[in-house]
């Protein structure tokens, strides 16, 4: 637990799959000091403190809710599924949300008049580019695709909020499978990622949100070059793991909020909106 940052991937990529997964490492704490008390031994038992002490060192802080007022800018981001079959359901959670930003990923072109629809009397400023969508209380300006796969995962915005411009990137990442013969397969969502940060880097903004379906956690080293200069809003501003997939009973996050050169004030996430994510929140000040 303690060296997970630090573990090679090798060419199944294993780090990256237990990085994913490593809160749920207290689970086996558990079954060992259940084994420590059915063979009644002490030692066995006293030997469990030391990892049960460094789960709770990485893990406790994630507990605490760390919420706070003051934010200036509510972002919504939310994987709507395109086998989803209610979108006007989902649109209607979106709207109500509370979100001055809203970025949808996996938009099928079917269902997008509906979430048009059911946004527009909220949202007046809008961009739908492939299966990447941007609706916005405050005007969007000079919207782009960013080149991180063969057709549109990501797209770059200047939202011209009230305290100022902020550049907002939406994207989701290519998406991973467990296997038995090729292990956690991470090869093009890795690649994706580097794509992103290259333009994330770039970016003449000072203050910026990266948000969306990132296909795996922040502390999986595979996406450093992405999430290294960034800050987790769940992680500084949550309360517990903010898990997202899949949605009836989470055990992962793979959708996140992250920002630069913003505040994080609260970080959560909304309840079931019949898409197989959850939809991730953050109150940000800018």
């Amino acid at each position: 637990m303690a060296l997970s940052p630090w573990l090679p991937n090798g060419p199944v990529n294993l780090a990256s799959l237990w990085q994913t997964v490593l809160p749920w490492s207290g689970l086996g704490i558990a079954v060992l000091l259940l084994l420590a008390a059915l063979r009644r031994s002490a030692p066995a038992a006293v030997t469990v403190l030391l990892p049960a002490l460094v789960w709770t060192v990485l893990f406790a802080p994630a507990l605490l809710d760390k919420r706070t007022a003051g934010g200036d800018l509510t972002v919504v981001s939310h994987n709507v599924n395109e086998d989803n079959p209610d979108p006007r359901r989902t649109a209607r959670a979106l709207a109500d949300s509370g979100a001055d930003v809203l970025a949808v990923e996996e938009l099928a072109s079917h269902a997008q008049e509906t979430y048009r629809h059911e946004l527009a009397a909220t949202y007046p400023y809008s961009q739908v580019r492939g299966g990447i969508g941007l609706w916005s209380k405050y005007p969007l300006q000079a919207v782009e695709p960013v080149e991180i796969m063969p057709w549109t995962r990501a797209l770059r915005a200047t939202v011209q909020t009230p305290k100022g411009p902020v550049a907002l990137y939406a994207a989701h990442l290519a998406s991973v499978r467990v296997r038995l013969d090729a292990g956690f397969t991470t090869a093009r969502r890795n690649e994706a990622a580097a794509k992103l940060a290259s333009a994330v880097q770039s970016e003449p903004l000072p203050r910026i949100v990266v948000l969306g379906d990132f296909n795996g956690s922040f502390d999986d080293s595979a996406l450093r070059t992405l999430t290294g200069p960034l800050r987790s809003a769940q992680q500084e501003a949550g309360d517990g793991f903010g898990f997202t997939w899949p949605a009836p009973l989470p055990v992962v996050r793979i959708d996140q909020i992250l920002v630069k050169g913003i505040t994080p004030r609260s970080a959560w996430t909304l309840p079931d909106t019949g898409s197989d994510h959850l939809p991730v929140a953050a109150s940000l000040r800018l």
